[in-house]
């Protein structure tokens, strides 16, 4: 072998000055670049000055060009005459200033994916060199590799060399992550092969499920299996040797994993050349660390590419965005730039622009806006989507057992107010005398009728025009054709983008479509006024909303409510329903239902106002069917709440304050109060931007609450109000939204005052109006809080309730939020929980069950009970905080004495009482506001 000395590698890199810059470019990092570029640029400067004799003058054109960062390639041009300092700084001045990675990441937005070729090593070499040595020689030549073709290609013709194998194949995992699959990427590459003769393509490419056949099970198992005789092996597919005539004799196959310990592909080799074709513990040794490199070079190249695309991606639409809004004064103007654009970016011989004509467009917004009262009022007929479908929608197709085939809407019937078309860099306002017979126009109005994209690769042969003349516009010969429907930020068709024939001659693909479905939402949002943008994300943000709802919750069947109907109602003493101390533990679903309707028929309401025994019984099933499962804001909670309002009218005296249109409405709101509540607090949802706290501003989930309640009673067969006059039913709806939203702690503490203030002063009658709200409003919050009135033993276990829903919240706030939650909702504040809930005994519940009891005597066993509550708090909180000093003098003091053991002991009664309270862990605020109390608290309120 010859010996290359120093001095001839210098003289070689003299004498060739561009190999030294190629070589520079392709494989020295920044740091190394900016310090030739500088070294090149002082010596530039240098003889530059000595030259001219003017020291200080700068270079021309390369300093001014780099001074205002616009140096360009054709600054690095090389004049003949120019000093080779200058010339090598030109090369490098740029290159210094900008990562190899940025270079590549160039040139792959470019389309160019050549990439230097490595070296190709003679096989003697290779195995004259070490193992370490032959490692770094084969993962070197794979680093710099970032096309995943090429990569994967390299990969098995290098892992060939390291195991003398005669050939391999790789195959790359694909599929979601519950449904994966392997496809052949490259098959049978031999140590000669090209990338062309051995990659797949979609149309060959070879498809394995995992845990079937060798690789898939590989993939499974993400072991590896070498077989030393494959026709022993069942999972061997032997037809393939007889496809192809190949003797395949054993096999090795090895997942290849990337940095998170996941299964990226399989490569296996086959048949080892030398010996008895069986490859070797060495060999799978081997292979292992080398594929260890693989799974990190491909990892890479994957998100290379996925980088580079989606920065495509990105740079279109911004230009596309850029483009529609700087025009917004003259649509013609615009509808111009648009189809300027869209040509461009497709490379079509003609594009279009159809705009609808507004009473078509009237039309539509009229659609949409049923669609969304629809939705509002769904009730269960069997199937969702025939229930969201309007007999007059105008795009809606006919149904398979229908007797035509024929749209609902006919072709004929759409009218275009405006039509542009630009063909041959002139754009053309066409008149409607134009387009009334147009193929292109005609083509449009099918896209509109049938509200999607239509991609016709052949005009000729498309079925569309089957019994229509559609003549030649102007001799222009249309024979592939995209059209998209145009959306304004309401989701309404507006118009429609056509693009006629590709200047290739080939048809559009399915990437052409995604473009152009992305550029005409902007083109729809460019052609839209402004104006509406506020008024359309509204609507988004409530149809959003109504959604989610409707795929969660159905209204009650009808079979459902005629169950309930010729079951036997119990009389309310059997369900104890006028005692301050019911329990609902030990009542099934079904008696929550029926002692619900008890309470309505015992008020006399559904007989005095006429309510039809079918519809209350279905309103009934259909408000608790609307409460999700959620560990405490759930039906349970409102069927409490309900019969703590039928308490406090009937047991407490406060029904003769009260006409029975309000004692309706009241009872309504009470089992209504907190309809598909979520589980989290108002905070919450305007903390994660969650389309409830788009709609409202303030008082979110109420607002919400309030809402779903009137859409219920809008669906059909559950209009508890149906028999009510005009005015009544006015009247208690306000009741409703009144009673609902008064169950937000932030309105309970603004109130608070002025009650008080009115009981203190005597107050007993509430005949006004104002005042008569005012106590309304107190009662909903002594129904909603008034667990904390229940015996301990409930109390205690309605605690551990909301405990547990407070602590999901928490998490959630930790895990998904990164923020850390407030003491309440904190796990590992648990301990102060008795300590918090004394708290907010005194600082919302003590204050109102107090001012019951002076409004009637009849309310004192509310107050009773919440004190009685309180003292065991407090005990509790008293014993936790006596266990925590203890603990601490213990920590500080280590041994004590015997007569400071004496004196540092609790009293027997403190004993006792530890003894008898439970462990505080699963003990919490008894109110679904707890959480916004403290909040309130926090910030002063």
């Amino acid at each position: 072998m010859t010996t290359i000395t120093e001095d001839d590698v210098d003289q070689y890199l003299r004498e060739h000055p561009q190999f030294l810059a190629t070589w520079l470019l392709e494989n020295a990092d920044d740091d190394t670049l900016r310090v030739v570029a500088r070294k090149f640029k002082q010596d530039a400067l240098s003889q530059f000055t000595h030259q001219n004799g003017q020291a200080g003058k700068s270079m021309p054109a390369v300093e001014e060009k780099e001074s205002t960062g616009s140096l360009s390639e054709d600054s690095m041009t090389i004049e003949p005459n120019e000093d080779r300092n200058l010339q090598t700084y030109r090369t490098f001045s740029k290159v210094g200033r900008n990562s190899i990675t940025s270079m590549i990441f160039r040139k792959y937005l470019d389309g160019d994916r050549t990439r230097r070729s490595s070296v190709k090593k003679d096989l003697d070499d290779l195995k004259r060199m070490s193992e370490e040595e032959l490692f770094m020689e084969l993962i070197r030549d794979i680093a710099s590799e970032l096309d995943v073709n090429v990569l994967c290609h390299k990969i098995l013709q290098n892992v060939s060399i390291l195991t003398n194998s005669d050939r391999g194949s790789l195959f790359l995992v694909r599929g979601s992550r519950d449904n994966k699959y392997l496809v052949s990427k490259l098959f049978d590459v031999t140590e000669s092969s090209t990338l062309e003769q051995s990659i797949h393509t979609e149309a060959n490419e070879i498809i394995v499920p995992f845990g079937v056949g060798i690789a898939g099970n590989v993939a499974l198992s993400r072991e590896p299996i070498n077989i030393k005789d494959v026709y022993a092996d069942p999972r061997f597919n032997q037809e393939v040797d007889k496809k192809t005539g190949y003797r395949t004799h054993s096999i090795l196959s090895m997942p290849i994993v990337n940095f998170e310990g996941e299964v990226i592909g399989v490569a296996q080799i086959i048949n080892k050349i030398s010996g008895n074709h069986e490859f070797s513990k060495q060999d799978e040794d081997l292979f292992r660390k080398y594929l260890t490199f693989c799974g990190i070079g491909i990892t890479n190249a994957q998100l290379f590419e996925m980088s580079v695309n989606e920065f495509k991606r990105n740079q279109l639409l911004l230009h596309l965005a850029r483009g529609m809004f700087e025009e917004q004064s003259n649509l013609e103007k615009l509808v111009q730039k648009i189809m300027l654009d869209a040509q461009d970016l497709l490379k079509c011989e003609r594009c279009s622009v159809y705009l609808l004509d507004d009473s078509f467009q009237r039309d539509i917004m009229s659609y949409t806006s049923r669609f969304l009262n629809r939705l509002s009022s769904y009730s269960r007929t069997g199937n969702l989507v025939v229930a969201m479908q309007d007999p007059s929608n105008q795009f809606r197709q006919a149904g398979k057992g229908d007797n035509t085939s024929e749209p609902l809407r006919k072709v004929e019937d759409v009218h275009f107010s405006q039509a542009f078309e630009l063909y041959a860099g002139k754009m053309k306002v066409l008149t409607p005398a134009e387009f009334q017979n147009s193929k292109a126009a005609f083509i449009a109005k099918i896209t509109l009728v049938a509200a999607e994209t239509l991609n016709i690769e052949d005009l000729t042969r498309y079925g569309g025009f089957v019994g229509h003349h559609v003549p030649e516009d102007n001799g222009f010969s249309a024979k592939s054709v995209l059209c998209m429907p145009i959306h304004n930020s309401d989701r309404t068709i507006i118009g429609v983008t056509q693009l006629i024939n590709k200047v290739n001659g080939q048809p559009f693909d399915e990437n052409d479509e995604h473009i152009i479905e992305a550029f005409s939402i902007f083109t729809g949002l460019g052609i839209h006024n402004c104006q509406m943008y506020e008024n359309a994300c509204q609507l988004m943000a409530k149809q959003s909303v109504a959604l989610e709802v409707l795929s969660y919750h159905a209204t009650a069947s009808k079979e459902e409510a005629e169950r309930i109907m010729v079951e036997r109602i119990p009389a309310s003493e059997d369900y104890k329903l006028y005692r301050y101390d019911f329990d609902d533990k030990l009542m099934s679903d079904d008696d929550t239902i029926k002692a619900t309707i008890r309470m309505f028929l015992d008020a006399n309401l559904i007989s005095q106002f006429k309510v039809p025994y079918e519809t209350m019984c279905r309103w009934v099933c259909t408000v608790k069917k609307n409460y999700r499962p959620v560990t405490y804001h759930n039906w349970r909670h409102a069927f409490n709440v309900c019969q703590t309002m039928f308490t406090m009218l009937y047991t407490g005296d406060l029904r003769p304050k009260f006409d029975a249109v309000e004692v309706f409405a009241l009872m309504a709101a009470c089992l209504c109060h907190d309809l598909d509540h979520r589980g989290t607090n108002n905070a919450f949802q305007v903390k994660v931007a969650s389309p409830l706290a788009m709609l409202y501003s303030t008082s979110v989930l109420e607002h919400h609450h309030f809402d779903h309640c009137i859409m219920i009673i809008n669906s059909e067969g559950n209009n508890i109000f149906q028999s009510f006059p005009p005015e009544e039913y006015r009247r208690a709806i306000k009741i409703l939204e009144h009673a609902i939203l008064s169950t937000d702690l932030a309105l309970y503490f603004k109130k608070r005052g002025d009650f008080k203030s009115l009981v203190e002063n005597g107050e007993r009658e509430f005949l006004e109006e104002n005042k008569k709200d005012l106590l309304k409003a107190m009662m909903m919050t002594a129904c909603d809080v008034a667990a904390i009135t229940k015996p301990w033993k409930i109390q205690k276990e309605i605690a551990q309730l909301v405990t547990a829903e407070f602590f999901e919240q928490g998490d959630i706030e930790k895990t998904q939020l990164g923020e850390k939650p407030i003491p309440m909702m904190d796990r590992e504040k648990k301990d102060e929980l008795p300590k918090m809930q004394v708290d907010f005994i005194d600082f919302i519940c003590a204050p109102v069950y107090e001012l019951f009891a002076k409004v009637s005597e009849s309310l004192k066993p509310l107050n009773d009970g919440c004190q009685e509550n309180r003292q065991h708090w407090k005990d509790m909180s008293n014993t936790m905080q006596l266990k925590t000093d203890v603990q601490k003098e213990d920590t500080h003091s280590g041994e004590k004495p015997k007569e400071d053991e004496a004196r540092s002991e609790p009293s027997q009664q403190n004993c006792e009482t530890y003894k008898t309270q439970p462990e505080p862990q699963d003990t919490a605020l008894t109110s679904k506001h707890d959480q916004k109390t403290k909040e309130h608290v926090n910030v002063g309120s």
